[in-house]
């Protein structure tokens, strides 16, 4: 599946979910939201229904959703609007207090949230009442000084409203009824929220120029949440022995090389998304859907291990998104001279067609060489907006095509005409000939363009135009 149909797929799974009509605006996938805004964090137990609700109030399928507890892990940021002012939603993994192990961990992400927050909404499953752990979660809200809105979620008719009421014991203030799956009393639930969050600016749409978007693509386990909290310095992303432990897509602004970046951790990616299912699918769309939003990706492969068939999907996938790319060898702290001659010998032969993108050997865990990566991303970044002037480019080609013609086809030499750059970002090449060329002549001139003008970190498109003759008998 190629970034074509993931992007299809992403945008069909956003018009399948019901969600509040016109409200919801889209930022980078998995979070991002502008400077300025109030942030709203979205807290509560594990199943009570955070992430639908979530879905609601911006209006499409952005959160992960599945009928287990525990999908959502890593606190996860969605821009949204709501009677034309802008907020950030932060949603969190379900927040159980005396958890250990990686379920702690997700509570401290929540905790972090309720920390950088202006508000808090407080989720509960009003069908089950107030249990010992939400009253645990309501005093260390009561501590926070955050102004906290109370959902009573699940109520789905006017009978269960009952229930919700029985949520003033919590000593939080008005309990609201709603059902995040149906919608009902989400316009009332979201009027509350706006009056606890201190002003918004109106809706703006002009844009700024923001820091560079570079997405961390690679197979589960391979490094990519540690590489993150490394450079964040602390544990932005939450990182276990588990593969798959990040589901959504975690966006930062990191200081790497003296400048701003905006890093997104995505899931890690361990088979085609056609084959996977569950929460392992919709984190598969997630991940397409932020390298589409990102200008560059740097996949990461683990150095201590060879180069695998999914490595290379993913690479491919990059490639076919047109995304600039930078190669980066995690774990290169456990490697003997033994295994870094055999991971040469891998390269050349299994990554030999991507030989153009840089590559920095790092290790996540101490951060060596993590200083490495600014400089290559510069080099990538600044390949793929490289234009070629049409006069240099057509002399360049006469050269070319002078000293190696293209192949004959059915007895003919096909002429190269002349060729144009039709755009950047990254570079497409239209080269206008009286015959078709043969692919691996077209292999040929990207070498030739890599090798006199550079373009190194980025894939290069050429397709050609066959321009017909004339019949003269017409």
């Amino acid at each position: 599946m190629n970034i074509e149909d993931l992007a299809a797929a992403v945008h069909d799974d956003a018009v399948g979910g019901a969600g509040l009509p016109a409200q919801g605006e889209p930022g980078l996938p998995g979070g991002s939201s502008t400077g300025g805004q109030p942030v709203l964090a979205v807290v509560g137990r594990p199943n009570v229904g955070k992430s639908t609700l979530v879905n609601r109030i911006l209006g499409r399928r952005a959160a992960i959703i599945e009928d287990v507890p525990g999908v959502t892990r890593d606190r996860v940021a969605y821009d949204a609007v709501w009677n034309g002012r802008r907020f950030t939603v932060v949603d969190t993994g379900g927040w159980e207090p005396d958890a250990r192990g990686l379920a702690g961990r997700v509570a401290e992400q929540a905790r972090a949230a309720i920390d950088t927050a202006d508000g808090v909404l407080f989720v509960i499953d009003a069908t089950v009442g107030a249990t010992d752990a939400d009253e645990a979660v309501a005093r260390v809200l009561h501590r926070s000084g955050r102004p906290v809105v109370l959902a009573a979620n699940k109520v789905d008719d006017a009978r269960a409203e009952a229930d919700a009421a029985a949520l003033w014991s919590l000593g939080l203030g008005e309990p609201y009824p709603v059902s995040a799956l149906h919608g009902r009393g989400s316009g009332d639930l979201l009027d509350a929220v706006l009056a606890v969050l201190p002003e918004a600016p109106r809706e703006q749409f002009t844009e700024e120029d923001g820091p560079r978007r570079v997405a961390l693509i690679g197979r589960p386990n391979v490094g990519k949440s540690s590489l993150l909290n490394k450079l964040v310095g602390s544990e932005r992303s939450l990182v276990d022995d588990v593969a798959g432990t990040t589901r959504d897509p975690v966006d930062e602004l990191v200081t790497v090389g003296g400048e701003t970046w905006m890093f997104i951790d995505t899931a890690g990616l361990r088979r085609r998304v056609k084959e996977a299912s569950g929460a392992e699918y919709y984190s598969s769309l997630r991940t397409a859907a932020a390298l589409e939003a990102a200008e560059v990706a740097i996949v990461l492969l683990d150095a201590d291990e060879p180069v695998t068939e999914q490595d290379q999907r993913i690479i491919s996938m990059v490639t076919e998104a047109g995304r600039a790319l930078v190669l980066a060898f995690n774990k290169w702290d456990l490697l003997d001279t033994e295994r870094r001659l055999d991971l040469e010998q891998e390269i050349v032969r299994d990554l030999g067609r991507v030989a153009w993108a840089p590559r920095v050997n790092i290790s996540a865990r101490t951060g060596r060489a993590t200083d490495r990566l600014a400089p290559a991303l510069r080099t990538s970044l600044e390949s793929w907006g490289t234009r070629i002037p049409t006069g240099r480019l057509n002399s360049w080609l006469g050269e070319i095509v002078g000293a190696t013609p293209p192949p004959s086809r059915s007895g003919k030499i096909p002429r190269v005409l002349f060729a144009t750059q039709a755009g950047v970002r990254p570079p497409r090449f239209v080269v206008f000939t009286t015959g078709f060329l043969e692919p691996a002549y077209r292999r040929f001139l990207e070498r030739k363009l890599r090798e006199d003008f550079g373009f190194a970190g980025t894939p290069i498109e050429i397709s050609i135009r066959v321009r017909e003759r004339p019949d003269r008998h017409r």
